[in-house]
Order: C-alpha cells, then structure tokens, then sequence
C-alpha cells in the first residue's frame, strides 16, 4: 500500500481506554507502531487504564519506554466508564486528529490509512468504521450475537435516521476540534455513548464518512456486552430520539 498523503502538521492520537488488556496490550501497540511507521504518518498512542488489576499498567509503562516518544499511559482508579475515558485521554492527546478504537483486536489498525484516506478525500469531521456496508464483516460471533448487533443498529436506524450503518461501532476518526464540540454537548455515560456522538454530530451538521472494516471477536478476555447493555441500548436509542 502506498503511503498515506498527509500534511506535515497533522498528528493523529490514538486513544485507547483499558481493563484487563494485559495480554492485548503489546501487540495492538506493535501493530500501530508498524501500520503508522509505514504508511509516515505522525501518530501517539494514549493508552487510559482504568485500574486494571491484571498488570495491565506494568505492560503498558514497558510500552511507554519501548515505543518512545509514542506512547503515553494515564491512570484512573476504578472503572469509571467507557466515553468519560475518552474525555480524560483527550485531555493529554497531541494530535489533530483523535483515533478512538479498542484494545482486543476486534478493530484491527490495517483500517486507519484506508480511514485517514477517507477523511482527506472529503475533508470530513468524522469517518466510522462500518461492519455493515460494503465489504465489512464481523467474525468470531456466534448467530445470536450476530443478529442482536445488526438488530441493534436496524433498530437505531429506524428510530433515528442518523444516515450511519453502523451507529454502535467503535472504530472512529475524528477532527480533534469536533470532538472535543461533541464532548460538551453529548452524554457520553453507558453502552450509548457512541450512537449518541454520531446521532450529535448529525444534528450538529458534521460530516460523516464510512469506511468497511472486518471486525474480529476478542482474542483474550471476555466481552463486556452483556442483558443490562441491551435493555440501556433500547433506552438509550428512545432517549435521543425524544430528545432529537
């Protein structure tokens, strides 16, 4: 793949919130590292550990040493929650450009070019991984997770009209600046947090790009999606369009 055209200015922050990914941890690192090294593109990595007590802030000062100047860890006592995470790495990002994903391989950073090509192309705010357009894919699932994910996003769609195919994905490109817009205008508390941006950032006038990935089950630990998450999602897609 060619390199990526991008300006001599542009960095891109890759935010990455953690719990118990100390086994995930070294290798999505490694992958960044090699897909942004490639492709020369100025890039960081700001790995938010919410109090992991599997050793996942040990692996991750080991990283910061290894991958420096790349690599910045910030600590949280706790588990206090997925989008207040991402508010707190804003705070430290360098970059004009924020990279939202998460740390168990199920976004793989193969995409990223394709996505900072994207963005380029129409100058977009926002460009979102997409599992259901075009040739995107998930694997790893079994049928009832399957059609509990596409029910879930068919369901928003409905409801929303948010004109994204993908609203409950969590592999995004953002202008720095709008998302930090975003931030202060959106709840950003619960399995809602990113249909609730995306549903924003439409009635904020924002643009909104896709780019199809394949998306991966986890590799190690266990999914965080469980019946609460469901019935909150339910809540959450009803809440925005009251509110909307």
């Amino acid at each position: 793949m060619a390199p990526t055209k991008t300006t001599g200015n542009d960095v891109y922050s890759v935010i990455l919130p953690t719990f118990n990914e100390r086994q995930n941890l070294p290798i999505i690192t490694w992958l960044l590292n090699r897909t942004f090294s490639e492709q020369n593109i100025d890039w960081e990595l700001v790995i938010v550990d919410d109090g992991s007590p599997d050793g996942t802030q040990d692996v991750a000062a080991q990283l910061v040493k290894l991958y420096a100047p790349h690599v910045q860890l910030q600590t949280r006592t706790g588990k206090l929650g997925l989008g207040t995470a991402y508010v707190h790495g804003l705070q430290f990002a360098k970059g004009n450009y924020i990279i939202i994903m998460d740390a168990d391989f199920s976004h793989h950073p193969k995409f990223i070019p394709q996505m900072i090509a994207k963005q380029k192309a129409g100058n977009y705010d926002i460009v979102t991984g997409t599992r259901y357009a075009g040739d995107g894919g998930v694997y790893g699932w079994d049928l009832k997770r399957k059609l509990t994910s596409k029910g879930a996003n068919i369901f928003a769609d409905t409801v929303l009209r948010p004109g994204v195919s993908d609203l409950t994905g969590s592999f995004r490109l953002y202008k720095r600046d709008v998302l930090e817009k975003l931030f202060q205008s959106t709840d950003i508390r619960g399995f809602t947090m990113q249909m609730a941006l995306a549903v924003t950032a439409k009635s904020q006038g924002f643009s909104i790009a896709e780019v199809p990935i394949s998306f991966v089950d986890r590799v190690y630990g266990d999914s965080k999606l469980g019946g609460e998450e469901i019935v909150e999602y339910a809540k959450g897609v009803l809440q925005l369009w009251w509110s909307t």
